[in-house]
């Protein structure tokens, strides 16, 4: 099926149940792209802040970007005046960083907090414990030009469903303990991004309401470096 027919089937799913579509299109030209946004899809997700900030500059201004990647601190000012919403926030120096530099474009950064429920030390992340310790600090009580919306986490690369099962369940009730501890009369705490390709049904069932979606929409990605296309 093409980019196009991808979306409309994706849309069919998860519209009705309130899911929302994120478009992982990392290492993808920005043509499939364009491709993806003719067809209705606004929401894309880039792993990598340069190939972001070149895909912004070449695309539709509407379309609205997630940083979903590792994020530096030190990569920040290039996407704070037009991100959307960064979903990898692993720290507190990070929000501090993406803070500063939401203050110098006047605008509040919608975050997600990257929790760590993988059983694998490559992937990123806040422990359960070092998250309610950030959320809990007068630091993060300062910071007024972010905003969290919810949490985000990368499962287990594993084809054991009962592993991703229990890595997602776990994460949705710690959404739900962080939502009545800390967000209880914040309507905006609302997204837990968790599901991609491979297990995106799996972590829909286990309350994810934000997936994200790369081979499922693109096809299987061709390993290449960005500044070569």
């Amino acid at each position: 099926m093409s980019i196009a027919d991808n979306i409309k089937s994706l849309k069919k799913e998860t519209v009705p149940i309130k899911v929302t579509l994120i478009a992982v299109s990392k290492t993808k030209p920005a043509e499939e792209v364009q491709e993806a946004y003719d067809a209705g899809q606004r929401l894309f997700g880039e792993n990598m802040v340069q190939e972001l900030v070149e895909k912004y500059e070449q695309l539709p201004k509407d379309i609205q970007w997630h940083l979903i990647g590792h994020l530096q601190s030190n990569k920040v000012k290039y996407i704070a005046p037009f991100i959307s919403m960064i979903q990898s926030v692993d720290s507190l120096k990070l929000l501090q960083e993406i803070n500063k530099h939401a203050l110098k474009s006047n605008r509040v950064i919608d975050c997600l907090l990257q929790i760590y429920i993988a059983d694998e030390e490559t992937k990123f992340g806040l422990g359960f414990d070092e998250a309610i310790e950030l959320l809990r600090s007068h630091e993060f009580a300062a910071l007024k030009n972010i905003r969290i919306r919810g949490l985000m986490a990368i499962a287990t690369n594993t084809d054991n469903e009962k592993q991703l099962k229990d890595e997602y369940y776990e994460l949705k009730i710690f959404f739900d303990g962080i939502k009545q501890s800390f967000f209880r009369k914040d309507d905006n705490f609302n997204t837990l991004s968790m599901g991609m390709s491979a297990d995106y049904k799996l972590a829909i069932e286990q309350g994810s309401n934000m997936v994200r979606l790369g081979s499922t929409i693109f096809g299987q990605r061709v390993i290449k470096h960005w500044k070569n296309n």
